[in-house]
């Protein structure tokens, strides 16, 4: 039987239960669980935003998560780069990727060499683009009110 190596990737900046419920799909579907942690330098090229959490402590947060075996951050936009790195068989995606150009393209990439692409229901509730935007009011709210002046 073939061992089934599964890789998670995602930002993870600002934890919450929609990045657990990923993990927790993905541990389900295979034996070995990598989580890949995009870095602050990746979310500023290819996303545009600056990271809340820094690489090294989301990784540390995600590494000590039950369902993850291993942590790998990406420091290159090509998923394609990390399969070399570490040859997983399953690649997991929230399927808010599912059926778009980025998530075709990836499924075809992939399938050039035998991974599967696996789409997870994304908790359309809760993201991490939701929490820091209520961030961002409370900060403005606060910061307007005087509140976090330090002085």
């Amino acid at each position: 039987m073939t061992t089934r190596i599964g890789y998670a990737t995602g930002a993870f900046d600002l934890f919450h239960v929609g990045h657990l419920n990923i993990l927790r799909h993905a541990k389900e579907q295979c034996d070995y669980l990598i989580a890949g942690i995009v870095s602050d330098e990746m979310l500023r090229q290819v996303k545009g935003i600056e990271p809340v959490v820094p690489t090294l402590e989301r990784a540390e947060i995600v590494r000590h998560i039950s369902f993850v075996d291993e942590v790998y951050i990406e420091t290159a936009p090509d998923k394609m780069d990390a399969w070399r790195d570490l040859h997983f068989t399953h690649f997991f995606k929230g399927d808010d990727w599912r059926g778009t150009e980025k998530g075709l393209r990836l499924e075809r990439e992939f399938g050039t060499v035998g991974v599967e692409v696996v789409y997870f229901p994304y908790t359309a509730h809760t993201s991490s683009t939701s929490l820091r935007q209520a961030l961002d009011i409370i900060t403005q709210g606060a910061s307007s009110s005087g509140a976090l002046a330090l002085g």
